[in-house]
């Protein structure tokens, strides 16, 4: 027991789960006894006001009871209580009370009680402020040297003052600069304000500055400047303390009469009325609250100071003169006086802890024994000081910012797929074009070595794959007992998955508190996605695989695929996967060849990726050390960037669907906006046909809507088939080149840089950053571009880019700089040092990002996108930029024509005959919806044809029509639905038709 405590004089426990900060306490005669005697008020923030008159009672039985005065129950939260003179014609004390949006004067007065049943007192109303802006807290004072009542200031959360003079309403005046609220004090001596701004600095304005200077009403916003008349308002001295303060205090007694107190964070200040420091204190503690009191020593003050340690420390200006413990933090402190005892410390709690204690000390009768003294053991304390040094510089020695890893982990985690498919089948899809969709289990089972409490269990994989259950609660384990988790993995979607590996992450807290996560990865078979089939004969894309070993029987690579195979030499092997794609697999009798074929081109990643793996199995089984597989080209780009484009194209719908429905949303709400005005109307005026328009518009609304939504799910499989395509190039580029595993990674990470795509941050932009630095840095031509690029800061915002021309040109850039001999590392940026002349051109966008032509000045085989930006000599940079530009909204323009969202606006030149045209699709779209994509197709072509006549060079025209082509074959692949862009009437009419979806 600490002899330095606070004696308990009377305390009291406020209600249960109500908080309470600094303005919640004052002390005061509040019910004008006459006597002298303070009565403590408390307010809470759930709204509860009590007046408490502590007194010592005989016998412990209702000593909080008598000593409660009054308690009512307001209804809103209570931030500030004072008492002064606020009414004007009476010397009495009232009681203000502030909440957010009112300011509440109140008179306590009691009555004698007849018998035994002591006093009654009452809580009575005088006057009441509704505030139009949230208060934060409230001083008050004699403002302007006004004698005999006290006038009110508040201050509210967006920084302005306003000043109450009794029931009335004076003036608001804006704090300049202001952020956040600060603490706010009246100083009766220089009649000014102190407060501390946000930018941490004391400043001091008088009442006589802000009763002249710009009326706040009529400024919206403090930061705009001036347009009435009226002085700028500015403080009339600043003091910076570099930090933010808790309080403020100006105490009023004689002997001080020239001090100012501001409680810091770690400091405490003091500074005369003029704002020149007295004196500062360093706090080697957080403290909680303080006040300035009168002391016995003329010429210093004595302050209570209370800190998050629980204590009640005693300064006389920057000396400690007692330290007490107390029961818990406080978070206000007041001196009173009542009739038993004088200066009586009145501290309260956060949780509404109420103590009136006094400074004592109190005898302790316990004595600590004597301790035997031992002397030391030198060579003992010798070894361990070795001992302790030794584990010193092991720490210092390593340089590891991850700690290592324990040699044996507390839970072990495995994870096995069955090997036979599941009887019946979990899939949520029974069956995709006739085909069964089947599914697999996967069993985890999780170990204990030791005692593990609240573990969590999480299955992570990509869809369309999906499983029956993700998450899982383990129940607690002992030690050496295990868990087994069971699910089933299948196909959700109708295309072909990009990734059959799945992860389950185990996540718990080990016996000392720190939270480990374990994370096990798992591979699903791939008869999941696809059955075996006959060869296709003939199909649009091959690759072909090469290896320096004799040809190998498919049907012993591929034994459960081989069984329906109608090919028993073992030549041939055909994938049909349940999304409809079908992949053949041929191998050559001659030579060391492998075909594989199919119709789409990021279908045959699985299947590739599956004859690589078991290729290195089965040799690695015979004990073949020196096999070698490769690709001996060319890269199928323009397979890939068919993909690239579909993905891009469906984002640009997104962006135009989303537009599109912005617009519309808001036509709709403007319309219901004027009919509700018409309706309210006490004469109804004509609806002018608004109800029509009303639900025209609301028709378009949906099938937008609609078309939206069908075209997010047409995104997540573009990019699914996207991720498989870029899968497949990476293992082909890998496979060309030889690249290592590290490379790999890199060039895997580089092309794959997202996992999901969003709105915000797509592929395209994610990508072209991406494969820009690899350019920029370790495939760059020369060491001073490399340095070049590493002194480059900054750059521009990522967005969603106007086309894939710029992305198209790098990807096929860097495939050709790594098929000249570039290597892919990420360590050689450490290796290069930064000239200082290019040091000073680091600023963003200085540098020139990507040489277009190599270094050595040949010219690369790019496809006929991006040669015409390259090979085509182009006098200055203005013109080029000229013709790109016509270029792009050429292309765009296209683009937009083959959307046709509904309610787009058409340019001028097609306007007139989109007119012509209008009745005559009206009729046709009823016969024969499909036919009108080839018709629209037709018309664009004959558009592109009268506007290429008017153009000089021929080889462009020719360019530009190769170009549409490949457009169009890629939107048929994507199946895009299109809204027609028309009048609402039209939108209305195929919302009621069967094919009103084709939007």
């Amino acid at each position: 027991m600490s002899l330095f405590k606070a004696r308990d004089w009377w305390s009291a426990a406020l209600g249960e789960g109500e908080e309470f900060d600094q303005g919640c306490l004052c002390v005061g005669d509040v019910d004008n006894s006459g006597s002298g005697h303070d009565k403590v008020v408390v307010g809470s923030y759930m709204g509860m006001l009590r007046i408490f008159s502590p007194h010592t009672t005989k016998s412990s039985e209702g000593g909080v009871a008598d000593a409660l005065l009054l308690e009512v129950q307001l209804q809103n939260a209570i931030i500030q209580v004072e008492v002064g003179k606020f009414v004007s014609c009476s010397e009495l004390l009232h009681l203000a009370v502030l909440h957010p949006r009112k300011l509440s004067v109140y008179s306590v007065s009691g009555t004698a009680g007849n018998v035994e049943h002591g006093d009654q007192y009452q809580l009575k109303l005088v006057y009441e402020h509704n505030l139009q802006r949230t208060a934060c807290n409230m001083t008050y004072g004699t403002f302007g040297g006004v004698t005999g009542h006290h006038s009110l200031c508040i201050q509210s959360m967006d920084g302005m003052l306003m000043f109450f003079e009794q029931d009335s309403y004076s003036f608001g005046r804006f704090l300049p600069g202001f952020l956040l609220p600060g603490p706010l004090v009246y100083n009766p001596r220089t009649d000014s304000f102190l407060t501390v701004s946000s930018a941490r600095q004391l400043e001091s304005y008088k009442y006589e500055t802000l009763a002249v200077a710009t009326e706040a009403e009529s400024r919206q916003d403090p930061d705009l400047p001036l347009k009435t008349g009226g002085k700028r308002l500015t403080p009339d001295w600043t003091f910076i303390l570099g930090e933010q303060a808790l309080d403020l205090c100006v105490p009023s007694f004689s002997h001080s009469s020239s001090s100012i107190f501001v409680l810091g964070e770690r400091n405490l200040y003091c500074l005369r009325d003029n704002g020149q420091i007295r004196f500062m204190k360093k706090l080697e503690f957080n403290p909680s609250c303080f006040l300035p009191y009168a002391s016995v020593t003329d010429g210093t003050t004595n302050l209570l100071l209370g800190n998050h340690t629980n204590m009640l420390l005693v300064y006389q200006d920057v000396t400690l003169k007692w330290a007490a413990q107390l029961s818990f933090v406080p978070v206000a402190i007041r001196v009173a006086n009542f009739p038993e005892i004088k200066g009586v410390v009145v501290s309260l709690s956060s949780d509404g802890h109420l103590l009136c204690s006094y400074m004592g000390t109190d005898p302790s009768f316990f004595s600590t024994p004597k301790v035997d003294a031992r002397e030391a053991d030198y060579e003992q304390v010798d070894a361990e000081m070795k001992k302790l040094q030794k584990f010193i510089r092991e720490a210092t020695r390593t340089q590891d910012i991850l700690p290592k890893a324990e040699a044996e982990e507390d839970l072990i985690v495995t994870v096995a797929v069955s090997s036979n498919m599941d009887n019946p089948s979990q899939a949520l899809i029974q069956d995709i074009d006739g085909l069964p969709v089947p599914s697999v289990t996967v069993q985890v089972k999780v170990k204990a070595r030791c005692v593990v409490q609240a573990s969590k269990l999480t299955v992570g994989i990509q869809p369309p794959l999906a499983v029956t259950q993700e998450q899982f609660v383990l129940e607690p384990m002992g030690v050496g007992s295990s868990t087994v988790v069971a699910f089933s993995a299948f196909l959700n979607g109708r295309y072909p998955a990009a990734d059959l590996t799945g992860d389950v992450t185990v996540s718990y807290s080990s016996p000392t508190g720190v939270p480990r996560v374990l994370q096990s990865r798992f591979s699903l078979p791939l008869a999941l996605v696809c059955v075996p089939s006959s060869p296709a004969k003939t199909t649009k894309f091959k690759i072909t695989v090469d290896t320096n070993q004799p040809p190998v029987n498919l049907s012993a690579i591929f034994p459960e695929f081989s069984a329906k195979s109608e090919d028993k030499d073992g030549n041939s092997l055909a994938f049909q996967f349940l999304s409809g794609a079908k992949v053949t697999v041929q191998a050559s009798k001659t030579s060391q060849r492998y075909r594989i074929q199919s119709d789409h081109f990021e279908d045959m990643w699985l299947v590739v990726k599956e004859l690589v793996q078991r290729f290195d199995q089965h040799f690695s089984k015979l004990g073949v050390k020196d096999f070698k597989k490769s690709f001996s080209g060319p890269l199928p780009l323009q397979e890939y960037f068919l993909s690239v484009d579909n993905h891009f194209q469906l984002r640009v719908s997104a962006q135009q669907y989303q537009d599109l429905l912005s617009e519309r949303a808001v036509q709709f709400r403007a319309i219901q906006r004027r009919l509700l005005t018409r309706f309210k109307d006490k004469t109804p005026a004509p609806l002018q046909n608004l109800d029509t328009l009303l639900d025209a518009t609301y028709s378009q609304v949906i099938a937008l809507a609609e078309a939206a939504e069908e075209n997010r799910a047409l995104l997540e499989e573009a990019f699914v088939r996207l991720r498989s395509a870029t899968h497949l190039l990476v293992l082909l580029l890998s496979l060309w080149q030889g690249l290592t595993p590290d490379q790999t990674a890199i060039l895997e990470a580089t092309l794959l840089p997202l996992l999901q795509d969003t709105p915000q941050l797509g592929w395209e932009e994610s990508c072209d950053a991406a494969v820009s630095h690899l350019l920029r840095s370790c495939l760059s031509r020369s060491p001073k571009d490399q340095a070049t690029s590493l002194a480059q800061a900054g750059g521009p915002m990522l967005g969603l880019p106007s086309d894939t021309t710029r992305l198209k040109k790098h990807i096929t850039l860097m495939c050709d700089r790594i098929g000249k001999g570039g290597r892919l590392t990420l360590a050689s940026e450490a290796n290069v040092q930064v000239p200082v002349q290019i040091q000073n051109l680091a600023a963003p966008g200085g540098v020139e990002p990507i040489a277009e032509v190599a270094g050595d000045g040949e010219e690369l085989e790019l496809p006929p996108e991006t040669t015409k930006f390259i090979k085509k000599k182009q006098p200055s940079k203005k013109v080029k930029k000229d013709k790109e530009k016509k270029e792009v909204s050429k292309e765009s323009s296209e683009a937009s024509v083959r959307e046709e969202v509904g309610g787009a606006e058409e340019p001028v030149k097609e306007a007139k005959k989109e007119k012509k045209e209008s009745s005559k699709e009206k009729k046709e779209s009823k016969k024969d919806s499909s036919k009108e994509p080839k018709e629209e197709a037709k018309k664009e072509s004959k558009k592109e044809s009268s506007s290429s006549k008017e153009k000089k060079e021929s080889s462009k025209e020719k360019k530009e029509k190769d170009k549409d082509k490949e457009g169009k074959e890629a939107s048929k692949e994507s199946g895009d639905r299109k809204v027609s862009r028309k009048s609402s009437v039209k939108v209305k009419e195929k919302k009621k038709e069967p094919e009103a979806g084709d939007g």
